[in-house]
């Protein structure tokens, strides 16, 4: 697994560097916006973990110069920006996941592998039955694809891009909706209920974590977490 660090705080770099290896990736650093939009343009690398503040190029420009190009190759953002306005910069501009510093490690590890299961290299994203085609904005159950209004084509996308991780209510009526106050209270609530209806076969559930978010997961994960909570 071919992995580009790009990270200014040499110290950073080196711990993660080293424990990156030890995870079994194979890493290359580089401290420099530019020249990580240089390596990216002319190398393939299955993940990337980015720092937002960079010198000569910040990482949000870098990001959507990388889109821009066409390029899909998942991005993990590792910032001290960790306002929730800012996590939505970052992810409209092309971020793949979002870490605040500072973190745990094996949360970034168990991230890294959540991301490249998910995310191919072409962009598209997976879930059980489900899959998000990131070059027609479409959406199929297996070959089937799914009749789904802008707003819950738009609030879908958002929960497979952060699938097993609970997504705040918020977060969801901010990249439906955008800023506008005049949107009502259950609005999220109403397209969430018809989403459900239309899941159904891809053996993909939207779950509610009252006073949290919403969840979006398989099969297998809820089994999982079933046995855990055993």
């Amino acid at each position: 697994m071919k992995l580009l660090l790009v990270e200014d705080d040499f110290d950073l770099s080196g711990v993660l560097s080293r424990s990156l290896l030890q995870r079994g990736y194979e890493v290359l650093c580089c401290a420099d916006g530019i020249e990580a939009l240089a390596l990216l343009r002319k190398r393939p690398f299955d993940v990337v973990v980015l720092d937002l503040t960079l010198p000569n190029l910040d990482g949000l420009e870098l990001l959507r110069r990388l889109r821009d190009d066409g390029k899909r190759t998942p991005v993990l953002v590792l910032t001290a920006r960790g306002a929730v306005g800012e996590r939505i910069v970052g992810l409209n501009a092309g971020a793949d996941d979002y870490l605040a510093k500072p973190f745990d490690l094996d949360e970034l590890f168990a991230r890294l592998q959540a991301l490249t299961r998910r995310l191919g290299h072409d962009g598209d994203l997976r879930c059980g039955l489900l899959r998000y085609e990131a070059a027609s904005g479409a959406f199929y159950c297996q070959a089937c694809p799914l009749e789904l209004s802008p707003r819950e084509a738009e609030l879908l996308k958002s929960l497979m891009a952060s699938v097993d991780r609970v997504v705040p209510k918020e977060d969801l009526r901010t990249a439906v909706f955008g800023g506008d106050d005049a949107v009502q209270a259950d609005a999220v609530e109403v397209l969430v209920h018809r989403l459900r209806k239309k899941l159904v076969a891809t053996k993909v559930e939207i779950l509610t974590l009252r006073g949290v978010g919403y969840l979006l997961c398989d099969d297998a994960s809820q089994a999982v977490a079933q046995r855990g909570s055993r």
